[in-house]
Formats: C-alpha cells, sequence, structure tokens
C-alpha cells in the first residue's frame, strides 16, 4: 500500500477524548480504545502536505467558502454519488450533530414529535429531547443477525399528525446497514405522503464496503423539496476536529428557515483551514479513500472469522457500510452494567450497546478504523472477556 494504515500514534496527549479517558482507568501498554467513531489512522498525506504549503501562503483571519470548495464538493457527490447540488443548496455547519439540532429548531414546534429509527446513534436523541420535543421510535427488527425496517410501523408513526420531522441515519450507525434503494425510496416516500421533513444523515456514505452501494435521498428529485441531507468529509477523511459539514436543502422556504436559524445563531462560517482540508480531501485524496475501504474491509473479515473459529456464539452483524462493526453478546445474559464491567476488565474499550437505544441492550459497538494488529489484539482480548 502506498499510504500508512499500520502506525499506531499515542493520542492520549493530543486531547483525543477516548484516549483521555483511558487515563482514568488501570490499563495495559498498548491499548487502543475502539469506541468513538474517528479513525486510529494517520491524517491523508495529500491533506496534510497541502495544509503545509496552505500555511505557508495564506492568511488565517475570517474566511469564507471559495469558489474551490464549492466546486470541490460539488463535484465529489456528483462522481461517488450521483448527487446534483448546486452552490445554492449548501449549508456549512460546525458538524452535523449541531446541523440535527438546528433542524429540530427550524422545522418542528415544541409540541411536535420528531421520529427516528431505533437503535440509533444517540445524538439523535438528544437533538430532539433538548431541543424540547418529543421521541417517536420506530424499532428495527431483528432476525438471524440481520436488521431490517419494519414499514408498516414506521408510517403509523409517520401518520400521526405530531410527528413533522424525521431523521433518518444512512448508512445506519450503530447497525451498519447499507439501506437498499428500494428502502431509501419508500422512506422519502412516506415522508412525502405524510408531510413528515425528512433529514438523512449520510455522513458516513463514503464508506460502502465492497458489493454495497449507498444511495442517497436526494437521488429521488421528485421529493427533494421535502429533504434535508447531512453530509461531511469527517468520517471518510478523519478530519472531525475540523468541525465543517455541508448541509443541503432543496427547497427555498426550508432553506430561509434554516438560514434563519443561523444567523440568530451567529453560524456565519468555519475556519480557514477547515475548508482548505475538505477542498485537499474531496480533490486529492481518492487514491487514499480506496486503500482505506481495502484496509476496513481485511478487518470485518477478521473480525467474522476470527469469532466464528474462536467464538460462535457471538453474532457478527454483516457490516455493510460505516466502519463500526455491531456484536450481539446477548448469549451472555448479562445486565448492561455486567456487560460494561467485563468488557473495562479485560481492556475493551468499546461503545456499548445500551447507549444507542433499548435494542441495543447486550450488544458493542466496535470502530475498526484501526490498524489490523490492533483489531486482531482487541479480539483476543474479547475472546477472553465472554469465556471467562
Amino acid at each position: 500500500m502506498k499510504y500508512d494504515f499500520e502506525t499506531v500514534v499515542n493520542r492520549s496527549v493530543q486531547g483525543s477524548g477516548k484516549w483521555m479517558a483511558l487515563s482514568k482507568e488501570e490499563v495495559e501498554m498498548g491499548i487502543v480504545p475502539l469506541s468513538v467513531a474517528d479513525m486510529e489512522f494517520m491524517t491523508p498525506l495529500p491533506i496534510v502536505e497541502g495544509l503545509k504549503k496552505h500555511l505557508d501562503t495564506n492568511i488565517l483571519g475570517y474566511t469564507g467558502p471559495t469558489d474551490a470548495y464549492y466546486n470541490a464538493t460539488i463535484s465529489f457527490m456528483k462522481r461517488h454519488h450521483g448527487i446534483n447540488v448546486c452552490k445554492e443548496d449548501f449549508f456549512i455547519t460546525p458538524g452535523v450533530v449541531t446541523a440535527l439540532g438546528f433542524a429540530v429548531q427550524a422545522y418542528t414546534k415544541p409540541t411536535d414529535s420528531v421520529c427516528i429509527i431505533s437503535p440509533v446513534y444517540y445524538p439523535f436523541s438528544m437533538a430532539i429531547e433538548e431541543n424540547g420535543r418529543t421521541i417517536v421510535r420506530s424499532e428495527l427488527v431483528y432476525e438471524n443477525g440481520a436488521y431490517t425496517i419494519n414499514f408498516e410501523d414506521l408510517e403509523a408513526k409517520l401518520s400521526s399528525d405530531e410527528v413533522t420531522m424525521m431523521i433518518f441515519c444512512s448508512p445506519h450507525n450503530p447497525v451498519g446497514r447499507v439501506w437498499s434503494k428500494e428502502e431509501v425510496e419508500t422512506v422519502v416516500k412516506l415522508c412525502k405522503k405524510h408531510n413528515v421533513f425528512l433529514v438523512s444523515d449520510e455522513i458516513h456514505m463514503d464508506l460502502i464496503m465492497p458489493g454495497y452501494t449507498h444511495t442517497s435521498a436526494a437521488l429521488f428529485e421528485e421529493y427533494k423539496d421535502n429533504l434535508m441531507v447531512c453530509s461531511s468529509c469527517s468520517k471518510t477523511f478523519n478530519l472531525a476536529g475540523m468541525q465543517i459539514s455541508n448541509i443541503f436543502i432543496f427547497n427555498d422556504e426550508r432553506r430561509n428557515a434554516f438560514r434563519e436559524l443561523l444567523r440568530k445563531n451567529h453560524c456565519f462560517m468555519a475556519t480557514n483551514l477547515a475548508y482548505k482540508a475538505l477542498e485537499l480531501a474531496y480533490t486529492e485524496c481518492e487514491e487514499w479513500l480506496e486503500e482505506l475501504i481495502q484496509v476496513l474491509d481485511t478487518n470485518r473479515k477478521l473480525v467474522k472469522s476470527y469469532l466464528n473459529e474462536h467464538l460462535p456464539e457471538v453474532k457478527v452483524v454483516e457490516l455493510q457500510g460505516t466502519y463500526l462493526q455491531w456484536l450481539d453478546l446477548t448469549y451472555l445474559n448479562l445486565t448492561k452494567e455486567e456487560l460494561e464491567a467485563k468488557m473495562k476488565k479485560h481492556h475493551l474499550y468499546l461503545d456499548e450497546g445500551y447507549i444507542f437505544g433499548e435494542g441495543g441492550v447486550g450488544f458493542e459497538r466496535i470502530a475498526l478504523a484501526a490498524p489490523t494488529h490492533v483489531i486482531q489484539a482487541a479480539l483476543e482480548r474479547l475472546v477472553a472477556a465472554c469465556k471467562e
């Protein structure tokens, strides 16, 4: 491989939240936390070199997006996902989670409810509840180690007069599903049918395993006026610290409402380096991304083969997209507290399934965006923990 996907960097002195959390625990040297969804890989070299050059020639004052920024994003979305966006569709926010909170404020009233498909990325619930709205959950169907959407239940929830918005996770975090074109189209149509504004969080849209294809909600042109799509370079190129996301809204009235909320919150621009980092990612890192997908594919296959051989009781949910492997450890019949304690005892710092909703109790989410030898070591500790 051309790029380095093997070096482990000690991020405990760099301000990394998940690494700093280890300082509160008694851990062995060499333990890598595999919880929060950022990568344990070196920053893509073209971004590092491009930012160095940028620092040599630029003043780091107040900066807005340039045509180069817009063009890089528009071209990347078209090449990789077939999405047609134009400059007028853009809003730039300091992260997708921020945009979700703004969307709840912009498109719902305090008496409204927001629908989510659970278990799901826990900031969805936070964005709803912390803005004083009510959560309506449609639970995923889990059968034979695989997840599907219960469309009958979803439509029943969306048909309620109180439900005025839905937040959709595509690809899905934490269960790793890449929704089929038919599934995405059904969600889009149901929201339009019941006058429910759809916010599609597609932050993992580039992290698709071989054999699967991401379908953006924005591909269904006749429904785009009822849609907000959240995208970012942060997960794909490990740039979460840059705090920049592109939010696409295709309806004038909806755009005006979102713009007004950004104005009231004085959310006008990102940072100079964030704009440049995204531009470099989208124009110079496609080869790096191809290599990354190969590494992630190797890691997910390792998890499946290793656990099938050494701990077949664990159900390894098929990882179709994201780099977040969902493991079913319910056979242990442990409470969520007991399972978490068992993981920590064996120096496994993962994301506990219960934080994603009741349907996640007894599950663990392990981030596979780390050197393969790190994943191998974690699997060995996992087997030891479960066999104890």
